[in-house]
C-alpha cells in the first residue's frame, strides 16, 4: 500500500515538472518571438503595446492558448503570436478617425497644401496685411503695419490741366485750401507736380489781382504738403517759356509773373538765387519779368510791402476811398459816354456788395445837375449796368431809398431837388427800371402856408 503510494506521488511530481518546463520553454519562446517582431518590424508604440498584451494573455492561460489540462494530464499547444503583417495593419488603423466623420476642407475650401488659398487671405479686416510671403514684410518691423489701397493710374500733363484748371476755379470762388489739397491727393500726380504751379499762374493771370492774391496764398500752402521749391521753381520756368503766348490774352503777363515770383521769394517757397540763376535768357517778355521780380525784391523793405503785392482788394480799401472812385467814375461817364469803360471800372473796384452807392451819387449827381441831358445820360447808365447785372435790382432800390432819405439834406445845395427827383424818377419808372409803385413814395416839398389864407387871421395852433 505504501508503495502504490509512492508510486503515485512520484507520477504526480513528474507530471508537475513536466508541466512546469513546458510553460518556461513557452514563455522563453514568445519572449524570443516578440523579440523577432521589435527588431525586425519594429512597429509603431501602439502596436508594440498590443504585443504585450497578447503576450500577458497567454501567459495567463485566458487567449485559448497554453493551459494544463486537469483531467487528463496533458498540456495543450502553445499558440503562436500574430504575424508582423497583421501587426502594422492594426497600428495603421489605429490612426483612422474613430467617429467615422470627415472634417472641414482646409482653407475653408480655398485648396490644400502648396495652393494659394483665398484671395484675402493675407488681409485683416482693417485692410493690414502680414503675410510673411509679401515682398514687403519685414520680420524686425512686426508691429508696425501697412495698408494696401488702390492706386488711380499717372496723369499725363494735359489731362491735369483739364481737371486742374476747374479745382483752381472753383477755389477762387470758395477760398478753401484745404479742399484743394484733397483733390491734389486723390490726383496721381507725383511725377508731374510742376504742372500744379504752372496752371494755378496760368489761371490767375487772367483773373482779377484779388483772384492772383489767392494764387499766392495757395502756392504757400501747398508748399511741404504737395509741392516743393523744385517743383515752384519748374513750375515758373514752364510759365516763362509761354509768355510769348500768354501775352496775346494777358498783355501785362510778365509783370505778372515778375509779382508772382516775388512773391514766392517773400514766402520763403522760392530761393531767392532764383532770379540770379535765370540772367542768361535772352527773351524780350522772360528779360521784363525778371527785371520786375528783382525791382520788387531790392526795393526799401521789399519782402515786407510785397505783402500787399497785389494790392487791397474788395472790401478791405477804405469807405470813402470806394465813394471817390465812383464819384470820379460818373464824372469820367459824363464826359466820355462810354458805358463799357464805366462797367470795368467798376468791376474792378471789386465791391458788388456796396453798388448801391453808385446808384446813390448817380441820382445826387442827377439832381445836383438838374439838366435834362444828364438825368437822360445816367438814365442809360444804369439801364445798361442793370441788362449787364453788375447792378442788381436789390442795389438799386437800396440806393433809391437812400436819396428818398437823405433829400432833406440835398435840397440845401440844390433848392430843385425835389421837382428834379420827381421827373427823373418818373424817366427810370418808363425804362423799366423801377417799378410803378415807387412813385407814391418819392418825397414832396411841404408847401407854406400863411395867415391870410382862409383862417381869419388866427394863428392855427400846431398839431400834437
Amino acid at each position: 500500500m505504501m508503495e502504490v503510494d509512492m508510486q503515485h506521488e512520484d507520477r504526480l511530481s513528474s507530471a508537475s515538472t513536466h508541466n512546469g518546463s513546458n510553460r518556461v520553454h513557452f514563455g522563453a519562446a514568445t519572449a524570443i518571438a516578440s523579440a523577432e517582431v521589435d527588431v525586425n518590424m519594429r512597429p509603431k508604440q501602439k502596436g508594440v503595446r498590443r504585443l504585450n498584451q497578447l503576450g500577458a494573455i497567454d501567459a495567463s492561460g485566458q487567449g485559448g492558448g497554453c493551459g494544463v489540462d486537469n483531467v487528463n494530464g496533458s498540456s495543450s499547444a502553445p499558440k503562436h503570436p500574430p504575424s508582423p503583417s497583421k501587426l502594422k495593419k492594426t497600428a495603421e488603423k489605429d490612426r483612422h478617425s474613430r467617429t467615422g466623420r470627415r472634417g472641414l476642407p482646409k482653407k475653408g475650401g480655398a485648396g490644400g497644401k502648396g495652393t494659394w488659398g483665398k484671395l484675402t487671405d493675407g488681409f485683416e479686416e482693417d485692410g493690414h496685411t502680414r503675410d510673411s510671403r509679401d515682398p514687403n514684410y519685414d520680420s524686425e518691423e512686426e508691429e508696425d503695419t501697412y495698408i494696401v489701397s488702390p492706386s488711380s493710374p499717372q496723369l499725363s500733363a494735359k489731362e491735369f490741366a483739364q481737371r486742374g484748371e476747374s479745382v483752381f476755379k472753383e477755389f477762387f470762388e470758395n477760398t478753401d485750401p484745404g479742399e484743394v489739397q484733397l483733390s491734389l491727393e486723390e490726383m496721381n500726380i507725383h511725377n508731374i507736380k510742376s504742372e500744379v504751379v504752372r496752371v494755378l499762374v496760368t489761371v490767375a493771370m487772367e483773373e482779377k489781382a484779388a483772384h492772383r492774391e489767392l494764387a499766392s496764398q495757395l502756392i504757400s500752402y501747398l508748399y511741404g504738403r504737395i509741392v516743393n521749391s523744385r517743383d515752384i521753381s519748374s513750375g515758373l520756368d514752364s510759365v516763362m517759356k509761354q509768355l510769348d503766348d500768354l501775352c496775346l490774352d494777358t498783355p501785362d503777363a510778365p509783370d505778372v509773373l515778375g509779382n508772382f515770383i516775388a512773391r514766392c521769394v517773400a514766402d520763403d517757397t522760392l530761393p531767392p538765387v532764383y532770379v540770379s540763376n535765370h540772367k542768361g535768357l535772352t527773351g524780350v517778355h522772360e528779360i521784363n519779368a525778371l527785371k520786375r521780380a528783382q525791382l520788387l525784391l531790392n526795393m526799401k523793405h521789399g519782402l515786407a510791402r510785397l505783402d500787399n503785392v497785389w494790392g487791397i482788394g474788395g472790401g478791405q480799401r477804405p469807405v470813402m476811398f470806394l465813394v471817390n472812385k465812383m464819384i470820379v467814375l460818373l464824372k469820367e461817364y459824363l464826359s466820355s459816354r462810354d458805358k463799357q469803360e464805366a462797367v470795368r471800372c467798376l468791376r474792378e473796384l471789386e465791391v458788388p456788395h456796396f453798388h448801391h452807392e453808385f446808384v446813390y451819387q448817380a441820382v445826387v449827381l442827377v439832381v445836383e445837375d438838374g439838366r435834362e441831358a444828364c438825368a437822360s445820360v445816367m438814365c442809360e447808365l444804369l439801364q445798361y449796368m442793370c441788362t449787364a447785372m453788375v447792378v442788381p435790382q436789390d442795389q438799386l432800390m437800396k440806393g433809391i431809398h437812400r436819396v428818398f432819405e437823405a433829400l432833406t439834406d440835398i435840397v440845401l445845395d440844390a433848392p430843385n431837388a425835389y421837382h428834379t427827383l420827381g421827373k427823373f424818377v418818373e424817366q427810370c419808372i418808363g425804362a423799366g427800371l423801377f417799378p410803378a409803385d415807387v412813385q407814391a413814395l418819392v418825397p414832396q416839398r411841404g408847401r407854406k402856408r400863411f395867415v391870410s389864407e382862409g383862417d381869419g387871421g388866427a394863428i392855427k395852433q400846431p398839431e400834437n
